[in-house]
């Protein structure tokens, strides 16, 4: 039974995909290794199979460690909402809300859920590999911290640093958290990995050498920029960090609009990952008329990305584009903007609005929230996805469409992760590509989105044995 935390010197350091990498890694060993993260703030989620909500990275790593996903794997989600305001998920469910007010003093009780999920889940394994948040160093936050090094003070657990050496001075940001952060946090500080390094390591070595000497801290590895391992970020900061791949005669050119509250923009990628499509990301309403396909996907706050879209013109560009015919496709939050009316009394209490128009529906917010993995068929195909929202969309008219409709060709459906499924993603590429006369066909001998996951998964681990000492990881955590 012991525990390891790994943190990062910033957001987007590459935490998430470390501790991925490590728990595939160390499986393949044969350790019975599981992912654990006390609070996740973020808006990409999945539903478990038993229903729970938690935060999509936290489900790729327990794929990863080849253990069942579920809400003790990350106890504390919390959805940002607006900049002073959050939704709490607590063990996969509801929790109430969270003003910025109470972030450092009013997260007593999530503390006490975090606690008690990691004591069930280490009993249960050799191993927990815990993800950090943001920054351990945040003094301003360590009072009310149970992520960081309140979670590592708790359990009495070594914290290995990850830095993010492609954003430059990492050095100075590894010296800086083992300097700026009191004598008890510094004492459970290590080692460190530097991470996305592209160069010659010879030039960064006598950089190590010095930083060790100065701090005490073990270099545990050098991990190289794997610029083909991408999937399921949960940072903002990471989204659409997918290559852009090179293209063959007729690809098909994909906006995905960034809302500011986006949500499950992992639904893009599958749909990146497809050869021929260039997936690329868009605020500006002259994207709009040049793609092929536009994607509006989730949010989190639905009424105010559409008074966003409305603003910086978007809205106008969408309403252009369907009268011209365009293929537009919303994904939940996305597809309730298409709706003729939006009535929201819970997410952002704005009340009744009118939508886009672009679909005949009607959206009304309620108090429960749906979780679920629903299943169905299209043309032949079977689909699967997963839900979560609190708004319920009923339609009037229009052709079916994965619990949503078709117009035209506008799409709509309440469905995230559905692009997931092959046959039925190539298939519905297949009929965009002849509606917007493109030669596009699915490649006959491309990897499927399920296959290519476990490949980027095996690869990143294949890189950690290589980079990696996980010998002195585990002499760490079984300290």
């Amino acid at each position: 039974m012991a525990g390891i935390l790994v943190a990062g010197t910033s957001s987007d350091a590459g935490k998430s995909l470390i501790v991925a990498g490590l728990c595939r890694a160390l499986a393949r060993r044969g350790v019975r290794v599981a992912p654990f993260k006390a609070q996740n703030m973020s808006n990409n989620s999945m539903v478990c199979r038993d229903g729970s909500e938690i935060g999509r990275a936290q489900y790729l790593q327990a794929l990863a460690a080849g253990v069942e996903p579920s809400a003790i794997h990350n106890p504390v989600l919390i959805k940002p909402a607006t900049d002073r305001r959050a939704f709490i998920v607590l063990r996969g469910q509801p929790g109430g809300t969270l003003e910025a007010g109470e972030y450092v003093g009013g997260r007593t009780h999530l503390a006490s859920a975090a606690f008690a999920a990691y004591e069930e889940l280490v009993a249960q394994y050799d191993l927990v590999i815990a993800e950090g948040a943001g920054s351990p160093a945040e003094i301003n936050l360590r009072a009310g911290d149970y992520v960081n090094f309140g979670l590592a003070q708790r359990f009495d657990m070594p914290v290995l640093l990850v830095g993010d050496i492609d954003r430059g001075g990492v050095l100075a940001s590894i010296y800086g958290h083992w300097a700026i952060v009191d004598d008890a946090d510094r004492s459970r500080l290590s080692g460190y990995l530097i991470n996305k390094f592209r160069g010659d390591q010879a030039v960064l070595d006598p950089g190590l050498d010095e930083l060790t000497a100065r701090t005490g801290l073990p270099c545990l590895g050098v991990v190289p920029w794997l610029d083909q391992v991408w999937l399921d970020s949960e940072d903002a900061l990471a989204f659409a960090k997918w290559p852009r791949l090179p293209g063959r005669a007729g690809a098909l050119r994909v906006a995905a609009i960034r809302f500011p509250r986006i949500s499950n923009a992992t639904d893009l990628d599958a749909l990146a990952a497809e050869p021929g499509l260039d997936v690329f990301v868009t605020a500006s309403p002259s994207d709009i008329a040049g793609a092929d396909l536009v994607v509006l996907p989730g949010s989190r706050s639905t009424l105010a990305d559409l008074a966003w879209l409305r603003r910086v013109g978007l809205a106008d560009a969408l309403v252009h584009r369907a009268a011209a015919g365009g293929p537009i496709l919303g994904i939940c939050g996305g597809y309730q903007m298409l709706a003729e009316v939006i009535d929201d009394p819970i997410e952002s209490a704005r009340g009744v609005e009118r939508g886009l128009g672009l679909l005949p529906a009607r959206v009304t917010f309620t108090e429960d929230k749906v979780l679920g993995q629903p299943f169905g068929w299209w043309q032949g195909h079977p689909v699967t996805g997963y839900e979560i929202h609190h708004g319920i969309v009923e339609t009037t008219e229009g052709e079916p469409f994965l619990d949503g409709i078709r117009v035209g060709n506008t799409w709509g459906t309440i469905w995230h992760g559905a692009f997931e499924c092959d046959d039925f993603r190539r298939a519905w590429l297949s009929d965009l590509a002849a509606t917007v006369g493109s030669s596009w066909t699915p490649a006959p001998d491309a990897p499927g989105f399920a296959a290519r996951r476990t490949q980027m998964l095996d690869d990143l681990a294949d890189a950690l044995e290589a980079h990696v000492d996980l010998d002195a990881l585990l002499a760490l955590a079984g300290r």
